[in-house]
């Protein structure tokens, strides 16, 4: 399994969600354009919206003025005289928005009233009285000169005239500025829209939610005359983003200011889900999640167990059946099927090869043996001949030849006897073969006591063979030299070093002085059979005053896995 940190991110359930994110993304983006595209056209609808609302509110006004022009000439023949007050009062108790109807005569004077009048000396100077008296039939103003209500108005004037006289007076309805302006439960307007009066000046005469109003731009009044309506984005009072609208009420001196909230794209989201990212963006994620969920029930999971089931198998246990996998999808059983399959051939070669095996081991223990019988027919026919010669010399050389020949032999009864066929335990078969040779000499008279010290280890026979030939040539040399007519101890002592092994072969004899740098057939087969182990052998003197052999090579197992190491370098060009 991959253990690098991305590994992770190769697995089928990343892949496919990979997969459909990259297919739904184009559809997440078309909501996400759909949206702001629809946010934009509303935004643009609100702003129409609101434009039409002052438009219309500031027509209402007019025509609520223009109203007043008409009730106050249908008024005026009939204001002066008897009961004048009580028939205005009563006009302004059946009509809502009138503060106020006066009858003034031609030198501003009082002539009688539905409400108290304040008193003005200059009214008959005023602007708006010189213009009645210049011929103006209608004279709407915000400049009272007089306060005429107790919460802000406007007069409306029509003049009145006498044929005889002319200009006789003025007939005046004194109308409250909240009455103009329009009604915040308009369905009309916008939702959650805020009302206000504002003067030319830019002051705000009054307003259904001071707070939801700013204070107006420098130039507002420049475009509204200019496209008779100012449309504009801006933050309250309060802090809160909204969207303004401006129109002209009473010629240049009153305005009509609406004002209603200006959304986010997200908060016009939360009131549009189904046409919003929400829509699209939630479907993206379900989606997502989905896929992880199905991919882990019907693919993830699956393979985990397939993979369980592989893992069983490759520790040995191939009885083992993926029952389970019947549940699984169509694919997931067919790989099932096809897992125990192989599980099935797998229990199928492993008995053939086990069969084969058990073959060979059978041929390989019956060569061994054969070889064995061969090597003691040859011994026997050695020591037949070896009682035939008189010569010590040749009698000697032969004893030699079937000592060493009983020592391979030795090691063929040992492979067939084994439980390996392959390696043989180096302390039994030292033993087995010092206490061979050391009895095939106790006929001569002569008493040797062994001591054998052997570190465990398993041997193969390419090892095994030299090691035991040098054991023969050591163990001879002690006898003939060491032990003759005397007798004493053989230590036999085998040592596992770090990376090396040494077998060591004494005695405790009384060796001549030239011992160990004489030569002869015997010391040159240890030389050759060091060399064969690619190790080194030598003689020295030990502490009991008798010769040691020594043999030195490396471990068997160290130079097979040598040997299986590819050259480097140079070594490996050549």
């Amino acid at each position: 399994m991959d253990g690098s940190p991305w590994g992770s991110l190769s697995t089928i359930r990343v892949r496919l969600t990979a997969a459909l994110a990259a297919a739904l993304l184009p559809v997440l983006i078309l909501g996400v354009l759909q949206s702001a595209i629809a946010f934009r056209r509303e935004s643009q609808d609100l702003r129409n919206d609101l434009a039409a609302a002052a438009q219309r509110s500031a027509a209402t006004a007019r025509a609520r003025m223009e109203a007043a022009d008409i009730l106050l000439e249908t008024l005026a023949p009939g204001s002066v005289g008897f009961q004048c007050a009580q028939r205005l009062a009563e006009v302004t108790r059946r009509i809502p928005g009138y503060s106020n109807l006066i009858r003034f005569d031609r030198i501003g004077r009082v002539a009688c009233a539905a409400a108290d009048v304040p008193p003005d000396p200059q009214r008959r100077q005023r602007a708006w009285f010189r213009q009645l008296q210049a011929g103006d039939n209608l004279v709407i103003t915000r400049d009272l000169g007089a306060t005429y209500a107790r919460v802000p108005s406007l007069l409306a004037a029509v003049p009145s005239f006498d044929p005889a006289v002319g200009f006789d007076g003025a007939l005046v309805a004194v109308i409250s500025l909240e009455s103009l302006a329009p009604r915040t439960a308009d369905r009309s307007l916008p939702a959650n829209s805020e009302v206000a009066l504002a003067e030319a000046d830019g002051r705000y005469v009054n307003a259904t939610r001071h707070e939801a109003f700013p204070d107006l731009p420098p130039d507002w009044r420049r475009r509204v005359d200019k496209d008779g309506a100012l449309v504009w984005y801006g933050r309250s009072r309060g802090g809160d983003q909204r969207v303004y609208s401006a129109a002209p009420l009473v010629g240049d001196d009153l305005f009509v200011i609406l004002s209603a909230p200006s959304r986010g794209l997200f908060s016009w989201a939360t009131i549009n889900p189904l046409t919003s990212i929400a829509f699209p963006l939630l479907t993206f994620v379900l989606a997502l999640a989905a896929v992880s969920v199905v991919t882990e029930r019907v693919v993830t999971r699956w393979i985990a167990y397939l993979q369980r089931i592989a893992a069983l198998y490759a520790r040995g246990r191939l009885s083992v059946r993926p029952v389970q996998a019947d549940r699984a999808p169509p694919e997931i059983r067919d790989l099932a099927e096809t897992l125990e399959d192989m599980a099935d051939a797998i229990v199928g070669r492993d008995a053939s090869l086990r069969e084969s095996l058990a073959q060979k081991d059978a041929l390989m223990r019956e060569i061994h043996h054969r070889v064995k019988n061969n090597l003691q027919v040859i011994s026997s026919l050695l020591n037949m001949q070896q009682r035939a010669l008189s010569d010590p010399a040749a009698r000697a050389a032969m004893s030699d030849t079937r000592q060493r020949i009983t020592a391979l032999a030795l090691i063929y009864r040992a492979l067939y006897q084994g439980p390996d066929l392959k390696r043989v335990d180096l302390r039994a078969f030292l033993e087995e073969l010092t206490a061979q040779l050391v009895a095939s000499e106790a006929i001569r008279g002569s008493h040797v006591r062994t001591e054998i010290d052997v570190d465990p280890l398993t041997i193969d026979p390419d090892h095994l063979a030299p090691l035991a030939l040098f054991a023969v040539e050591a163990i001879t040399n002690a006898q003939k030299h060491a032990f003759a007519d005397r007798g004493g101890v053989l230590t036999v002592t085998f040592r596992v070093l770090e990376g090396e092994v040494e077998l060591e072969i004494a005695d405790d004899g009384d060796p001549p002085d030239d011992a160990l740098t004489a030569s002869g057939v015997g010391r040159t087969l240890m030389t050759a059979f060091a060399r064969q182990l690619r190790g080194r052998s030598e003689l020295i003197r030990n502490p009991r005053g008798g010769i040691s052999a020594r043999l030195i090579f490396p471990m068997p197992d160290a130079e097979a896995a040598r040997r299986r190491t590819p050259p480097q370098g140079n070594q490996a060009a050549a």
